[in-house]
């Protein structure tokens, strides 16, 4: 039964919930359809056909039962939303609210603007890089693009250096345009209209409202006819941006520039195919000039200087903002308001993310990068908060993750391993995620987000019911429906107990603690539709259960325990007909013979180990017909000379490539 929402000002929060809730209903119907359908075998006779059809249409009526009460449900939260006299909004007009979200988002970008130069910390060479490329660059048009993610100081770096006495004197005439996430180009090219006539000392004609979008192109160019410009347009998010606005931007071949601050390399790169483009990325401030920053905040009544009791602490606080400038200033100032006695400072210290989620620049500045990727997207960026803070993830492991969820999807021409790349790439493009190893072919090898972010994911994670975590002390409510479930810690048989949830598709284990020993002994009838289970740990008497197979939807099984003793897969692995990736890499090398049911597998893509021996595989991986990645095959000699299966195992496209 839908609980009744009572709380006016959480009510389409509390909606939406239930709208994913029933979400998943309907996908535990989907797959409870699924894996009866398959269980099904071959009648042998007349009796069994008979007692099979009577069970088999039981089952069916039962189904039939819980999609009608999926619908009940789906109506009733339909009517609660229409409830406008008491206070709930309907959900599709709930996204036109806002008074203004468009101020709202307005104010946020703008407010770099308005900071004094006294309290521009850290941009002295990004500032004499721009001011270079604006006053000495070539004579022909230029695109100049600033690079970083939200909050990194973009706006302000560019608007410091559109405001230099040199850069007002070199040019004609200067614009300065914010780009909404949402833009409209007519309405821009009005704007810069605007802005072009006042310069002047004019009053823009009325006829520009009434202009479409190719005669307010003329105007501009006839406003910028003979004349040395720089227009920066500020905080741009469409890769297209450029083909809308580029033939306004006449080449006078006398210097003009374009600036563009961007979060996303992509919009940089769309430039290139019809200007000269010059990009800087901005690098997070170093601590020194990190501390100059945090002091002129916190301690803008001591002109800057650092009471000697909170040196210390000051420098702990600074090394958790990891550069980014924004909130260095919003930690500085929430600290200029407290006493300053270290004990407290100390006490923030430690809840130091929780206060910068709950300022509003940070969390919105972020939340707009979240709300421009697309679904896919937005569901691989949220995968993060499966992870712990600071958590460094192998690039592979997360995107054959991605692909067993079924975040990435088929595009022609690719397989879903490039899809998934892609899809990390782009991430990386709009510094959402940061790279911290390159592979020798200078893929990304290894990355992680920054630590606002993660706040910003795991906030986003608990209001989509996207996933729990159990992290020591940082556990997430386990009430309601539990999707993944992300465990790194193991305080009692009785918190495992209390997740055990027929609900749950992914199951991430990465502790060091030893788990109840029963536990992977409960995993195949606990958590029967499984599609991702991932075990990382020291317990080296974990063993893999005998009756995986029963858990007939898994597509990832990754089990790297660091001290194991000894290994054997069930022969109950040739059932996993959905398997894609098997990740059995053990840090102590140790020789796993493979059974060879794993030849059953046709859907795997991926078999990584240490040393894997194909000895039992009497028809060879013939069956295993998606391989692409085997890693790596131990042999002797003697094996690979004498033993057709290995040689064969030589064929797959990536062989001894997966090593780390």
């Amino acid at each position: 039964m839908l609980k009744k929402i009572n709380n006016k000002s959480h009510g389409t929060r509390e909606i939406i919930k239930e709208l994913i809730e029933a979400s998943f209903h309907i996908e535990d119907v989907i797959d409870e359809y699924t894996i009866r359908e398959e269980q099904q075998l071959p009648d042998p006779g007349c009796a069994a056909f008979a007692a099979n059809y009577v069970k088999t249409m039981s089952l069916r009526l039962q189904i039939a039962y819980k999609i009608q009460n999926i619908k009940s449900r789906i109506d009733e939260i339909k009517d609660i939303s229409c409830e406008k006299d008491d206070g709930f909004p309907q959900i599709q007009s709930s996204w036109k609210q806002g008074p203004s979200s468009c101020e709202v988002l307005y104010n946020i970008r703008s407010s770099p603007l308005h900071i004094d130069e006294a309290d521009v910390v850290g941009f002295e060479e990004p500032k004499k890089i721009l001011i270079d490329w604006l006053v000495e660059g070539r004579a022909e048009r230029t695109v100049l693009s600033v690079v970083a993610m939200g909050g990194q100081g973009k706006t302000t770096l560019a608007k410091n250096v559109f405001d230099r006495n040199m850069v007002i004197k070199h040019f004609d005439c200067r614009v300065w345009i914010t780009v909404s996430q949402s833009y409209n180009a007519e309405e821009l090219l009005k704007d810069m209209l605007q802005k072009l006539y006042k310069q002047n000392g004019q009053d823009p004609p009325q006829s520009i409202n009434q202009m479409d979008r190719d005669s307010l192109v003329d105007e501009v160019k006839n406003c910028l006819q003979q004349k040395r410009y720089v227009i920066v347009f500020d905080d741009v998010w469409n890769i297209r941006f450029w083909d809308e606005i580029e033939f306004a931007m006449i080449d006078n071949k006398n210097g003009s520039k374009i600036l563009i601050t961007t979060r996303n390399m992509e919009v940089a790169n769309a430039c290139k195919k019809s200007s000269f483009v010059e990009v800087h990325k901005l690098k997070p401030l170093t601590k020194e000039k990190s501390l100059e920053l945090f002091n002129k905040k916190a301690f803008h009544n001591l002109k800057g200087c650092c009471p000697e009791n909170l040196i210390d602490i000051s420098s702990k606080i600074i090394e958790k903002c990891n550069g980014l400038p924004l909130a260095i200033v919003v930690i500085g100032g929430l600290l200029s308001c407290k006493d300053r006695k270290p004990i407290e400072w100390y006490k923030f210290s430690e809840n130091i993310n929780p206060k910068l989620k709950e300022d509003s620049k940070v969390k919105k500045i972020l939340a707009l990068s979240y709300h421009d990727l697309s679904y896919n997207l937005k569901s691989c960026l949220l995968y993060f908060g499966l992870y712990p803070e600071d958590f460094i993830v192998p690039s592979n492991l997360l995107t054959r993750q991605w692909m067993a969820e079924g975040f990435i999807k088929e595009d022609i021409g690719s397989t879903l391993e490039e899809v998934a790349e892609e899809y990390l790439t782009e991430l990386i493009r709009r510094n959402l995620v940061q790279v911290l190893s390159i592979s020798i072919d200078g893929r990304a090898k290894s990355c992680r987000v920054h630590d606002l972010v993660h706040a910003m994911i795991v906030e986003k994670c608990e209001d989509l019911n996207f996933c729990k975590n159990i992290f020591g002390d940082k556990q997430s409510s386990l009430t309601g429906m539990i999707r993944r479930l992300s465990i790194r810690t193991t305080n009692s048989d009785n918190l495992l107990n209390n997740t055990e949830n027929s609900h749950v598709r992914s199951l991430l284990v990465h502790t060091s603690k030893t788990l109840p020993e029963s536990f992977g002994k409960r995993i195949p009838t606990k958590y029967k539709c499984l599609k991702v289970l991932d075990f990382e740990h020291d317990d080296q008497f974990l063993e893999v259960p005998n009756d995986l197979g029963s858990l007939s939807q898994l597509k990832y099984f990754g089990f790297r325990v660091m001290g194991v003793q000894r290994f054997q897969l069930p022969k109950s692995i040739g059932k996993l007909e959905n398997l894609e990736t098997l990740d059995l890499r053990f840090s102590n090398k140790m020789e796993i013979k493979m059974p060879k049911e794993i030849c059953m597998l046709r859907k795997l893509r991926h078999l990584l180990g240490n040393k894997m021996s194909l000895i039992l595989l009497k028809e060879g991986i013939g069956g295993m017909e998606s391989l692409q990645t085997l890693s790596d095959v131990y042999s002797n000699e003697d094996e690979k000379d004498n033993n057709p299966r290995v040689r064969k195992a030589e064929t797959v496209k990536e062989i001894g490539l997966e090593r780390s």
